[in-house]
C-alpha cells in the first residue's frame, strides 16, 4: 500500500522585523498587552513591493536545491494562500513559472485560510496514494501583513509574513499521511473575512474610506471557536488512529494565538515539551504557520515520530491531520 510521506521541506521568512515597540509607534499598544493576550513578541514583514508568490519561489527553490529535485520530475504544486498574488492567474502559475518548472508540472491554489497546509497536504495524500502524482510540491504564501488594517490594535499585531514548502512522494513504508479530518461551517463567515474587494462587496471609494479592504476579526467568537475545533479534531484524528498523549511525539497547532495554542494542548493533555510553538517571533502567517513550525523544528523531529497537526481558520474552516515524520 502507497503512502504519501514528506521527503524535505523548507522555509522563507522576510528579513525585516515588526516587534511589538514598532507597533506601539503606530497604534494605540504596548510590548505587555500583545504580549500577555496572544504571547508575539515579533513578527517579519515583507516590505518589498511583491506578493506572496515571492516568499513562495523562495522556499520552493531552497527546497529544489536541498532535496536535489530536478524542477521537471515534479508533477504537481498545490499552493495554499489567503492573500494571492492577484484575483488570477493563480500564486502558483507564478511560482512555477519562476522556479522553471511549468513545462512539465500543473499548479493551482487552494483557499483553506489558516488551515491551508493541512487541507493542500491531504489533497497532495490521495494524488499520491492514488497513483495519479509521484512528486508533489505543497507551498504556503502569506504576505498577510498587507491584509492588516494597523489603525486595528486588535488585529494588527497578530500576523506576520512567511511561506514554506514541503516536497511529497510515495512510499511503501508505513510514514507520511495517515489520516485526516476535516470540517467547514460557514456561518463564522461575519466573525473573520476580508469585507471588500470580492464579488460580493466590490472595492470602491466608499469600502475604501470605511477600511473595509483590510483584514476584520471578531475576536472572541473566533478565540472560543478555534480552541474547541481545534480540541475536537485533534481529539477526533487521536480516536480514530487509536493514539494516546504518550503515542505522540509532537503536537505541532496553528500558530495563531499563544492562549490558544496552550488551551487546547492543555484540555488534550498534552505536556508542554511536546507542543512545538514559535509564534512569539513569527506571528500568524496563517496557511504557513505549520510547515514554517516544522521546518524551524526539524533537526528535533526523527523519521518514526508520530506527529499530530491541527489548524483553524476563516470560514470556519478546521480539521487535524495524523503524520508519521519520514526524514
Amino acid at each position: 500500500m502507497l503512502n504519501a510521506k514528506i521527503s524535505g521541506i523548507a522555509s522563507y521568512l522576510p528579513d525585516d522585523v515588526l516587534t511589538n515597540d514598532d507597533l506601539a509607534q503606530m497604534v494605540d499598544t504596548n510590548d505587555e498587552w500583545i504580549t500577555t493576550r496572544v504571547g508575539i513578541k515579533e513578527r517579519r514583514v515583507l516590505k518589498k513591493d511583491v506578493g506572496s508568490s515571492y516568499m513562495g519561489i523562495k522556499a520552493v527553490k531552497k527546497l529544489l536545491e536541498e532535496t536535489g529535485t530536478n524542477p521537471d520530475d515534479v508533477d504537481l504544486l498545490i499552493c495554499a494562500t489567503s492573500n494571492p498574488d492577484y484575483r488570477f492567474p493563480s500564486t502558483a502559475s507564478v511560482i512555477l513559472h519562476h522556479c522553471d518548472m511549468e513545462k512539465k508540472c500543473y499548479g493551482y491554489d487552494i483557499q483553506a485560510a489558516c488551515a491551508g497546509f493541512i487541507v493542500a497536504s491531504y489533497d497532495a495524500t490521495a494524488y499520491i496514494k492514488s497513483g495519479l502524482y509521484k512528486k508533489v510540491i505543497v507551498v504556503c504564501a502569506e504576505k498577510m501583513t498587507s491584509m492588516v488594517n494597523y489603525k486595528d490594535r486588535s488585529t494588527c499585531p497578530l500576523f506576520g509574513d512567511g511561506a514554506a514548502a514541503v516536497l511529497m512522494e510515495p512510499t511503501e513504508e508505513p510514514v507520511g499521511f495517515q489520516d485526516g479530518v476535516f470540517h467547514v461551517d460557514g456561518s463564522g463567515l461575519e466573525h473573520l473575512l476580508y469585507r471588500a474587494g470580492g464579488s460580493a462587496h466590490p472595492t470602491s471609494h466608499a469600502t475604501i474610506d470605511a477600511d473595509e479592504n483590510c483584514l476584520y476579526q471578531e475576536g472572541r467568537p473566533v478565540y472560543r471557536h478555534a480552541v474547541i475545533d481545534m480540541l475536537t479534531s485533534s481529539q477526533e484524528i487521536m480516536k480514530r488512529n487509536n493514539l494516546t498523549c504518550d503515542d505522540i511525539q509532537w503536537f505541532v497547532p496553528h500558530q495563531a494565538n499563544l492562549r490558544i495554542i496552550e488551551a487546547v494542548g492543555g484540555r488534550l493533555g498534552i505536556s508542554d515539551d511536546k507542543v512545538l510553538v514559535n509564534i512569539q517571533h513569527v506571528g500568524n502567517t496563517s496557511a504557513a504557520s505549520i510547515p514554517i513550525c516544522l521546518d524551524e523544528y526539524k533537526s528535533r523531529l526523527k523519521k518514526g515520530d508520530k506527529i499530530v497537526l491541527t489548524a483553524f481558520g476563516a470560514g470556519f474552516t478546521w480539521g487535524a491531520s495524523y503524520l508519521i515524520w519520514a526524514i
